[in-house]
């Protein structure tokens, strides 16, 4: 073996003997950075959907702006989809293959997490948060998925319950987005109405691109319900609210989270919203936690952003994985900070308490970490009248 050679095998191993940490560094983690992904209607119909994203950014910069964890700062990529499975999985794919992403955050819409649910399970990619409240994501439990939404079930279970048992309502409708969150709807109020003795007098699908609201109007006009529950994106409430108006229909409005910001959803709705009920999530009795972070928001927030409800949902989120990340130390692999999330006990963040347990494939509530709500109605102005205590399923 010639002196050349032998000092390039000697200058090789002397790398290798050097920078193991370097070697043997997780995907998606450096000496300084942790790449965490997510998505979310960054524009298009669907764009006051993707608070949920801004509110991730903000507890990531805060994080960053104290020192990193563990020496390491986190750089956010989320991916504007426009709310399109199909775009949603391009990104995520692209992403995950090119940049790298440690893990996951929030990434908002069933159809579009379902679009990239199996991708990421089978590169062993961890994800926090989806935020959709299907039963997809722990039915059966998948380990590497953490889910902090509530299920549908349960808020459906909830609203439908009050409806009948305390409102005495007797005629339910609804109106729900033909896709998966819309069918994750629909197969709630039908199980929660059975439970009440009753059925919904009115079941009507829209369609994801259907921009003409008349026709469903027309048929809850007809099904003369006392109860309607709208189960679709903000802006196709909005228009069926306005023609209900027009129309003089003037049922028991019930909605999820979505519109649960009322002070923000009034003002959109010029008042159409009074009156409306919805669940809500998140946990507002640490005032100084939720001064903290509007006082962030103020300084930090991004210009495209509004402090409202889906910001704060999405600020919940991220806590959950930062304290993951706390908790996992110095040495940055997956299998640990899966190891640390299974430790999360009675967590208290702005989306409620969270607790998961140690990986389990027969116990979906293993990756189940908040199974609480209560109801809300919007008031005159846009003010919130607390209609229930906590309610867990």
């Amino acid at each position: 073996m010639n002196t050349k050679r032998r000092m390039s095998i000697f200058a090789l191993l002397l790398v290798i003997i050097l920078t193991p940490m370097a070697l043997a560094a997780e995907e998606g983690v450096t000496d300084t950075e942790i790449h965490i992904g997510s998505f979310g209607p960054l524009s298009g119909p669907a764009k006051l959907w993707a608070d949920p994203v801004y509110g991730a950014e903000l507890v990531f910069k805060m994080v960053n702006q104290a020192g990193g964890i563990h020496g390491r700062k986190i750089v956010y990529h989320p991916i504007d989809d426009s709310y399109n499975p199909a775009k949603t999985k391009a990104g995520v794919k692209n992403l995950q293959e090119t940049v790298k992403m440690f893990a996951w955050v929030g990434g908002a819409g069933t159809a579009n997490g379902m679009a990239i649910k199996d991708y990421l399970v089978g590169r062993n990619v961890p994800w926090v948060g989806p935020v959709s409240g299907s039963e997809v994501w722990v039915t059966p439990p998948a380990k590497t998925i953490f889910a902090l939404y509530p299920h549908y079930s349960l808020i459906l279970k909830a609203l439908c319950r009050y409806a009948v048992k305390e409102l005495g309502k007797k005629k339910i409708a609804m109106v729900y987005l033909n896709n998966p969150f819309g069918l994750d709807g629909l197969d709630g109020a039908k199980k929660a109405l059975k439970e009440n003795g009753i059925e919904l007098v009115a079941a009507l699908p829209v369609d994801v691109n259907e921009t003409n609201l008349s026709p469903a109007c027309l048929e809850l006009r007809n099904a003369a319900p006392d109860t309607v529950i709208l189960w679709m994106d903000p802006f196709k409430c909005l228009r069926l609210l306005t023609l209900a108006k027009q129309m003089e229909l003037t049922p028991q409005w019930m909605a999820p989270s979505l519109f649960g910001d009322f002070q923000q959803w009034h003002k959109l709705s010029k008042g159409l919203i009074e009156g409306m009920i919805t669940d809500n999530l998140l946990n507002f009795s640490d005032k100084a936690l939720i001064e903290k972070y509007k006082k962030a928001f103020d300084e930090l927030g991004n210009k495209d952003a509004t402090w409202c409800l889906g910001l704060m949902a999405g600020i919940g989120f991220a806590e959950v994985m930062v304290e993951g990340l706390k908790r996992t130390g110095p040495e940055l692999t997956r299998e640990k900070f899966i190891n640390a999330m299974e430790s999360i006990k009675n967590f208290k963040n702005l989306a409620s308490d969270t607790t998961f347990k140690p990986f389990d494939a027969g116990d979906p509530s293993c990756r189940y970490g908040n199974k609480k709500i209560y109801l809300q109605q919007c008031m005159p102005g846009g003010e919130t009248k607390i209609l229930t205590d906590w309610i867990e399923k």
